[in-house]
């Protein structure tokens, strides 16, 4: 089995105990509340009938959501319960939003069109072992002066360990192999015992560089001293919505985003 062969089976049976978690708060969504935080709802502004390409979408809450601000949404999704449950969702609720099974990198096998967005968000690249192929695949999804907009949990936090000691390279270029043994939302056990993740650590460097190099221009790199997720050990609440380690408070990044622009001349 493949790397993302093994990462598509742990996150079939995570999407089920995501979905029921207190975390994700399904039953608030249901009910109308946006999944979306106020940094992309700020960044990425008025999306009113753009048509949007939503990579990693997990089980569809972010997408649906932007699909609530007006845009026209397609998820992809390497998980087959992530999609499923993505279209129970927008069924259930009457969102027009159309979601596709695909691992990232084989996604022309699916859809063969261009968007006005593409996004992707929180805990989406470490899944992914090649930025340049990735960047070159949303260069492909947008249209000429299309816009890519990512937010992602900034890569220093991951040198920090249990005990909050920086103690791992920010450097890694090796793949990370850990075997899945509960979520990360309530810690809630997996059932089958022989899950793993494999994951990549991209510093800031090969983010923008894999942008760059593809022919997007950058609009913008912002960095921020705080955590919108309470999913990370030693974390506390400093201000409504913001999680900072007790140990080094604002002092560190804890997550950026970034906009890339693809050139309105650009020759297809």
């Amino acid at each position: 089995m493949d790397s993302f062969e093994h990462n598509r089976e742990s996150w079939n049976e995570l999407t089920t105990l995501h979905a029921d978690s207190d975390f994700y708060d399904i039953n608030s969504f249901k009910q109308g509340k946006s999944s979306l935080n106020h940094i992309e709802i700020e960044e990425l502004g008025d999306i009113k009938g753009k048509r949007l390409l939503h990579l990693q979408c997990h089980f569809g809450m972010d997408s649906l959501s932007l699909a609530r601000q007006g845009a026209e949404v397609t998820g992809v999704d390497i998980s087959d319960t992530s999609i499923q449950k993505a279209k129970e969702l927008a069924n259930e609720l009457e969102i027009p939003a159309r979601f596709l099974r695909s691992n990232i990198y084989d996604v022309e096998n699916v859809l063969d069109e261009t968007f006005d967005i593409v996004y992707t968000s929180y805990g989406a690249i470490n899944w992914l072992d090649d930025l340049d192929k990735w960047a070159k695949i949303i260069k492909r999804y947008l249209k000429p002066g299309g816009i890519m907009y990512m937010v992602e949990f900034h890569p220093f936090i991951y040198t920090i360990d249990d005990n909050l000691e920086i103690s791992d390279s920010y450097f890694k270029s090796q793949a990370l192999e850990t075997v899945v043994e509960s979520s990360y939302t309530d810690k809630s056990e997996v059932s089958n015992k022989n899950l793993k993740h494999i994951e990549w650590h991209h510093s800031l460097s090969e983010v923008l560089n894999s942008l760059v190099k593809s022919g997007l221009g950058i609009e913008f790199l912002n960095e921020f001293p705080y955590q919108v997720y309470n999913c990370f050990p030693n974390l506390i609440e400093y201000g409504k919505g913001k999680w900072v380690f007790n140990k080094y408070g604002d002092k560190i990044p804890y997550m950026y985003s970034i906009k890339a622009k693809k050139p309105e001349n650009y020759n297809l």
